[in-house]
This record gives structure tokens, C-alpha cells and sequence, in this order.
């Protein structure tokens, strides 16, 4: 019986460090710079993306406004979100944003599903 207290203090312990070391990710610091660098090109009020689906990507209200097609952000759900899809290449090639441009680098990707899984605040 006394053997189990030090496994479960271990599993308590490293519980506590992985939550510990998860930083929130930061709409306007962390993910608002990739969509100024990476699809503000196209997705502004005037922009070829917005004139063809509707969306705008110039704030975080017009962001999760989505498209006229409905939402690309689902919070807490990085899988369904159309914008992680669209940004990890898992959507047609045809439909791959940022549109003929390279792909974002995975560290890039990372940052947006870690905001959208951590709820998609505006922070």
C-alpha cells in the first residue's frame, strides 16, 4: 500500500509540470503577426481572398466573423477549424493558404492550433 504514494506524488508532480509549462498563446502577439505577414495580402476589405470568400483577417472580430460560408475558427477545437486545415495543407491543394505562396512552416501552424485549442480568445 505504502509503494503507491510515491508513484502517485510522481504522477501528480508531472501533471503539475506540464501544465505548468503550457503557455497561453497571445491572439495579438503570436498569431495577429502571421496573418499580417502571411494573408493579409489578400484577406483585407478589399483584398482578392475577401472579395472571393468573405473573409476579412484584418482583426480578431472580422477573423471570427469567417467567411460568408460560415466560421474558419472553432475554439477549442484545432481538428474541425477550417483555418487550421486550410494552413496545415490537411484541405485540398487548390484551397491551400496562404494561396500560391510556400506553405507556413510547422512552427507557424503550431502557434495557431495551440490559440485555437486554447479557446481562440482575443488576448
Amino acid at each position: 500500500m505504502n509503494r503507491k504514494i510515491p508513484y502517485c506524488l510522481c504522477l501528480i508532480g508531472s501533471l503539475a509540470l506540464t501544465a505548468c509549462g503550457q503557455k497561453d498563446v497571445s491572439f495579438k502577439a503570436d498569431v495577429m503577426p502571421i496573418l499580417l505577414q502571411n494573408c493579409l495580402e489578400c484577406h483585407t476589405e478589399k483584398g482578392e481572398g475577401a472579395q472571393k470568400s468573405g473573409l476579412v483577417m484584418e482583426s480578431y472580430d472580422s477573423l471570427m466573423k469567417g467567411t460568408r460560408f460560415g466560421a474558419i475558427v472553432k475554439p477549442g477545437d484545432s481538428l474541425t477549424s477550417a483555418l487550421n486545415m486550410l494552413v496545415e495543407g490537411r484541405a485540398a491543394p487548390s484551397i491551400r493558404m496562404p494561396h500560391h505562396k510556400t506553405a507556413l512552416p510547422k512552427e507557424k501552424t503550431d502557434i495557431i492550433k495551440k490559440w485555437v485549442d486554447q479557446g481562440a480568445k482575443n488576448n
